[in-house]
């Protein structure tokens, strides 16, 4: 399983900022946060948390969708603050938009929104995180604080075992190498304790694969 690793390949549809932002991640550096499609039932994904605010963000979003029952109802000072801060927009506007994406794809959702304020809470605050995926991909330079990219420790976990080699800079990172070498290691590594399993001595650099060019 290398989906956290394979986003920072050069062939991932992820941002050139975005792939840099996963090849400087450490083992600690990522966290949960609210998952936009499934906001309304607390539902969590894990994402990077090195560099973004967007964990933080979108937990202050299902904090107000859990104390409120409609966006009249939230302080406003909070909504200022969502707007200036999370939003950079105007709810208004917002609203909109999340009108004209809804309209095609389920206009039943718009109609439930129209009836039910909670519901057009949510799907308004589902527009940020939503849109921080789109941020990420499309490396939208003033959201970067936004980006919502999936990512586990995996991711530094491949960091730490690649530093010093080519495989360290994101411009070398193919999923074809990112691969053959994670399959080749994984071959010398069960090769050295497989002979060590029949007594013999194996020095420790033998468990130790270096990643190189490979095919």
């Amino acid at each position: 399983m290398t989906g956290s690793v394979n986003q920072s390949a050069i062939e991932s549809g992820l941002s050139t900022e975005g792939k840099k932002m996963l090849a400087a991640a450490d083992l600690a550096d990522v966290i949960m946060a609210p998952a936009g499609d499934m906001f309304e039932q607390g539902v969590k994904v894990q994402v990077l948390k090195r560099g973004t605010l967007f964990s933080s963000r979108g937990f202050k979003l299902q904090e107000l969708y859990r104390a409120y029952r409609s966006l009249e109802d939230i302080p406003r000072e909070e909504i200022l603050k969502l707007e200036k801060e999370v939003f950079q927009e105007k709810l208004e506007d917002i609203w909109q938009d999340t009108q004209q994406f809804f309209q095609n794809r389920d206009p039943g959702q718009i109609a439930k929104a129209l009836e039910d304020p909670k519901h057009k809470m949510a799907l308004i605050f589902r527009w940020y995180l939503g849109k921080a995926s789109r941020w990420a991909i499309e490396g939208t330079e003033h959201r970067r604080l936004d980006y919502q990219i999936w990512c586990g420790p995996t991711m530094g976990a491949f960091n730490a075992w690649v530093k010093g080699t080519f495989l360290e800079l994101p411009d070398r990172r193919t999923v074809v190498q990112i691969a053959l070498n994670l399959l080749e290691g994984a071959a010398v590594i069960t090769r050295a304790q497989q002979v060590r399993s029949h007594g013999l001595n194996v020095p420790q650099e033998a468990f130790a694969f270096i990643p190189r060019p490979l095919g």
